[in-house]
């Protein structure tokens, strides 16, 4: 039985003739029972009356311009849970896995591995029955050299279009920032990541500027795509102010980022624009709690900080003496808080819709937490793909277009009089919507760069 099997180490090269891949690295793992392997753009589709799905690949890691076209028999759609507790629902394919001389039939499910270290992971299923491991080896048989890599992948590379975009934001290793600097590659720009407190301006009538550590000056950049954080929004706007100053197109305007994050200011914009919001109170003296409390209909009620993001600042008060003591605490602390109705019939759901250039995208429904009633994904809230209605699809696309935003994620909440806006982030990320749903958000808003120079 032994000589029968194949020893591999940790990591090895294989190959899916099948779906057109000569050689990719997988880290063989016994403790995960299913493969993965990394794949972006995934559509299922009818062929031949059967279920199929198609994807694209890159195979190479840290090599994003390298991209194979596959297509692959459909055989099931399951709920898988990472190793850090998220879930998502993933496709699975089934295709022939050949690793050295043997070759056999493996189901293996399909995933936005971009933040893993390895392109495709080698599950016990797949190796159950035909595979000895020794853990302390690695490419027992074989690896290719550089060269032989780019002679196998060389007619898969990305023609350039040439547009040099930089990406204004804080950290680099941050999945969206990951992604959208790896979409903007695969799509043939070059991409440049401007961390914004490394970034220093001169204002000057005839020559503004905008200079980068070491003294080098930001020029000649196409489109500016800002990431900013709350905690430096009047910095991050006035660096994008400077670099509209000087003609590059960006993503979010200075003043769309700007009223985004005024929560209060947000909300008069929606309402003007004729979008239902959950019942709102905002007062600066806490001497009519009692009164803002009856405004939104008693309790329990919702008590938001302005300033609050990511779930944070914002607090269920379920009884009157709760709400008072929340509201007053913030107040002597002179903070500035909306207070809201509580939307019990929603249950603890909410909808982002991802909105580009006048477009959702993509949509999915986050669940809080047990006993949790805010659904934010950095909380702990579980995403999952819906299906948007028409209604919640025209609220989305005009609360961007009322904040003047061509990227936004605008949250959405079924109540039983309907759906109500939340809230629009100038901001939003990408790591749950794109897990949940397998779309490349990040390469929608390339296109919507694109699309304003005419190149797509």
């Amino acid at each position: 039985m032994l000589q029968n099997k194949v020893i591999l180490g940790s990591e090895e090269w294989c190959s899916f003739p099948e779906l057109g891949i000569p050689t990719i690295k997988a880290r063989v793992d016994s403790g995960a029972k299913t493969s993965a392997m990394h794949a972006i753009n995934i559509a299922p589709f009818i062929k031949n009356d059967a279920n199929w799905v198609k994807f694209d690949i890159n195979p190479i890691q840290n090599n994003i311009k390298t991209v194979i076209h596959c297509e692959a028999p459909l055989v099931d759609k399951r709920i898988v849970k990472s190793s850090s507790g998220f879930r998502e629902h993933r496709y699975v394919i089934q295709t022939s896995l050949k690793i050295g001389e043997a070759k056999w039939p493996i189901e293996m499910t399909l995933t936005n591995r971009d933040s893993m270290g390895f392109r495709m992971l080698l599950g016990r299923e797949a190796m159950s029955g035909r595979v000895l491991v020794d853990p302390e080896q690695k490419y027992l048989l074989g690896q290719p050299t550089a060269e032989s890599l780019k002679e196998l992948y060389q007619n898969s590379e990305k023609a350039k279009t040439g547009l040099r975009i930089g990406l204004l934001a804080s950290n680099p290793e941050l999945y969206s920032n990951k992604r959208i600097m790896e979409a903007g590659e695969m799509r043939g720009h070059e991409m440049h990541f401007l961390n914004i407190k490394e970034c220093y301006m001169k204002l000057d009538a005839k020559k503004p500027e905008i200079h980068y550590r070491g003294g080098k000056i930001l020029n000649e950049f196409d489109a500016i795509i800002p990431r900013i954080r709350p905690s430096i929004t009047f910095y991050g706007c006035a660096l994008t102010r400077q670099f509209e100053a000087l003609k590059v197109f960006v993503l979010n305007s200075a003043t769309a980022i700007t009223q985004s994050r005024d929560k209060l200011y947000s909300l008069q914009l929606l309402l003007n624009s004729g979008i239902d919001i959950p019942t709102t109170g905002f007062a600066n003296s806490p001497l009519d709690t009692d009164n803002l409390i009856k405004m939104v209909g008693g309790s329990p009620l919702i008590v938001k900080l302005l300033e609050g993001t990511q779930g944070k600042g914002v607090v269920l008060a379920e009884t009157k003496k709760a709400a008072e003591s929340v509201i007053n605490a913030f107040k002597s602390l002179n903070a500035n808080i909306l207070v809201q109705e509580f939307i019990k019939e929603a249950n603890g759901k909410d909808i982002r819709c991802f909105v580009i250039d006048g477009k959702v995208v993509a949509a999915i429904q986050r669940e809080a937490m047990p006993g949790e009633f805010r659904a934010n994904i950095h909380l702990g809230g579980t995403a999952s793909v819906i299906k948007v209605t028409p209604e919640e699809k025209k609220i989305a696309i005009k609360a961007a277009k009322a904040m003047d935003l061509k990227v936004a994620g605008v949250d959405i909440i079924r109540s039983s009089k309907g759906p109500l806006l939340l809230e629009v982030n100038s901001s939003p990320g990408l790591e749950g919507i794109e897990g949940a749903t397998n779309k490349d958000v990040a390469g929608e808003m390339i296109k919507a760069i694109e699309k304003n120079f005419k190149l797509s």
